[in-house]
C-alpha cells in the first residue's frame, strides 16, 4: 500500500471540503452510574444531538483490549501471502481485504472480518424472489493458535455491552428494556479489525471515506493515534473523536429520531492506526421499518420497510466487485 498511483492522487476530490476543528465535544457517558434515570437521559441527548457517544466503565475487561489489540496487529504483520489465504470473496464477504484504489474505493487501509455468532445465515442473492438461504462461517488464520480464542473472547464481552446498550436505547425512546431484542435473536454481528498503514500522502486519501453505518449500532475500540471525525449535525463541522483511554465509540441509528451521522477516517505519514469496531446487525429475516410506537402524524415514518439480509448482501456484493455506482444505502428507503 505504499505506492502512490494516478488514481489515488484522484482521491483529492473524494476528501470533504468541510472544514474541520481541534475541539472534541462528543459526548463521554459513564456507564456505571447509579442512577438510571440520568444514564438515560445523557442517552437520549447524545443520540439526539449527535448521533455519537463514548463510554467509559463500561464492563469490558479491560486486560481484553490490550489482548485483541496484540491479536490484530499480529495478524497484520503476517506477510501478504499469509494473510490472503483467508481472503473474502463474493459469496463468503468474512476475512481479510485490502482496500484497492480505484475510482469509487480510496480507503487506505486493510481489514480482517469475522462474525460474532459462527455459523451465521444470509439470503443467497440480493433477489427478492430467491428464498434460499446460505450458511456463512469465519475464516481463521493459521498457525495463530490464540488468535481465534481472544477474538472470541472479545465477542462475547461486546456482544453483551450491545445488548446493554441497546436496552438503554429503547428506555430513553419511553419503550420497554427488551424492545429490540426480538430483532436480534439471530443476529448477524460482526467485528472487524482495521489497520490503516502510514499513508505517503494523507492529504490526498481518507483511511475511510464519509459515510452512514447501516446498522443499529456500532461499537469501536481505537488506538491513541486517532483520526475518526464525526460531522456534527448542528453546522456540518467535522470534529475529531479524540481517543479515551478504555473508551468505547457508540455510533447509533433509528429513523432519524436517533440519526447515524456521517463521518470518516483520516490517516497520518507517521503512524499505522488500528481500530476495532462492532457492527451489530439484526437477524436476516428482520424487517426493518420505524417502530409503530413512535410513528404517528406528527412523526410519521421516514423509510420505506425492507429486509435486512437482502440489504445487507446487495451491499456486501456492491462493495465486493467495485461496481462503479454507489452501493446500496439506508437513504435509498427514505421516503420523499
Amino acid at each position: 500500500m505504499g505506492e502512490v498511483d494516478q488514481t489515488f492522487i484522484q482521491a483529492a476530490d473524494h476528501r470533504p471540503k468541510l472544514e474541520t476543528i481541534e475541539f472534541d465535544g462528543i459526548p463521554l457517558i459513564d456507564l456505571s452510574t447509579g442512577d438510571i434515570k440520568v444514564l438515560v437521559s445523557e442517552i437520549a441527548d447524545a443520540c439526539k444531538n449527535w448521533g455519537f457517544f463514548q463510554v467509559i466503565n463500561h464492563g469490558v475487561p479491560l486486560e481484553l483490549f490490550t489482548k485483541i489489540n496484540i491479536a490484530a496487529k499480529t495478524f497484520f504483520d503476517r506477510p501478504i501471502e499469509e494473510k490472503r489465504k483467508v481472503k473474502r470473496d463474493e459469496v463468503n464477504s468474512y476475512g481479510y481485504h485490502e482496500s484497492e484504489h480505484t475510482k469509487n474505493v480510496r480507503d487506505w487501509k486493510e481489514v480482517f472480518d469475522f462474525l460474532i455468532k459462527d455459523p451465521s445465515f444470509l439470503p443467497a442473492s440480493p433477489d427478492p424472489e430467491d428464498k434460499e438461504i446460505r450458511t456463512l462461517r469465519n475464516q481463521w488464520p493459521e498457525n495463530l493458535p490464540e488468535f481465534r480464542e481472544v477474538c472470541q473472547e472479545y465477542a462475547r464481552e461486546l456482544e453483551k455491552l450491545a445488548y446493554q446498550l441497546l436496552e438503554l436505547m429503547a428506555l430513553s425512546l419511553g419503550l420497554p428494556s427488551n424492545r429490540f431484542d426480538s430483532y436480534f435473536e439471530d443476529h448477524t454481528a460482526m467485528i472487524r479489525f482495521n489497520h490503516y498503514p502510514p499513508c505517503p500522502c494523507p492529504e490526498l486519501a481518507l483511511g475511510v471515506g464519509r459515510h452512514k453505518d447501516a446498522g443499529a449500532l456500532t461499537i469501536v475500540a481505537q488506538d491513541d493515534v486517532g483520526g475518526l471525525q464525526v460531522k456534527r449535525k448542528s453546522d456540518g463541522v467535522w470534529v475529531p473523536v479524540k481517543p479515551t483511554p478504555n473508551a468505547l465509540v457508540i455510533n447509533v441509528w433509528s429513523n432519524e429520531a436517533y440519526e447515524s451521522v456521517e463521518h470518516r477516517v483520516v490517516v497520518n505519514s507517521e503512524r499505522e492506526r488500528f481500530s476495532i469496531p462492532v457492527f451489530f446487525f439484526p437477524s436476516h429475516y428482520v424487517m426493518v421499518k420505524p417502530l409503530e410506537e413512535l410513528v404517528n402524524e406528527q412523526n410519521p415514518a421516514k423509510y420505506k420497510e425492507y429486509n435486512f439480509g437482502k440489504f445487507f448482501v446487495a451491499r456486501s456484493r456492491g462493495d465486493y466487485k467495485k461496481l462503479e455506482v454507489e452501493d446500496i444505502q439506508i437513504h435509498d428507503f427514505k421516503i420523499i
